[in-house]
């Protein structure tokens, strides 16, 4: 891992990222509590990607899993202001979790309002609309650290 220095181009880099660290702390360290743990397994716990984890430990169990992956996602972006491996990690990883949330509103009962449909977006399509600009801010973390790491080989 190449070590790289924060100058005035890179500021809006480091203001995705420093946001994007935020959010991952604070909503991996909110799936540790009960409260967010019931939340996560109204969504999760028929999804096809977090199915297996409910029968294997519980509700806490699996949003404690989730969790870790939150955090260990915000871990590596923040290492990432000074490791760009880690950026590249991180920003993926970031990539990774939201395309797993976007995923949601296929087949979500309230991705759209009942009686509309497409495009009149319902309450958890409002609410997952978000996660495309968290999307972009990984991706956009993701190239500016392989463009690093390609410049540097």
């Amino acid at each position: 891992m190449k070590a790289t220095g924060v100058g005035s181009e890179r500021l809006g880099e480091e203001s995705l990222r420093w946001s994007l660290v935020i959010i991952f702390l604070l909503f991996g360290t909110a799936k540790f509590a009960a409260y967010e743990a019931e939340g996560v397994a109204t969504i999760a716990k028929d999804y096809w990607l977090f199915f297996w984890l409910y029968p294997l430990g519980g509700v806490r169990f699996a949003s404690n899993v989730i969790g870790t992956l939150e955090l260990s996602t915000g871990l590596m972006l923040a290492l990432g202001s000074r490791f760009t491996l880690a950026s590249l990690i991180g920003g993926t990883m970031g990539m990774c979790t939201f395309l797993v949330t976007l995923s949601f509103m296929i087949g979500a009962p309230t991705a759209f309002e009942p009686g509309y449909g497409f495009p009149f977006l319902g309450s958890s399509g409002q609410f997952l609309m978000k996660d495309l600009v968290l999307l972009a801010a990984c991706f956009s973390l993701a190239l500016a650290a392989l463009r690093r790491l390609r410049s540097d080989a």
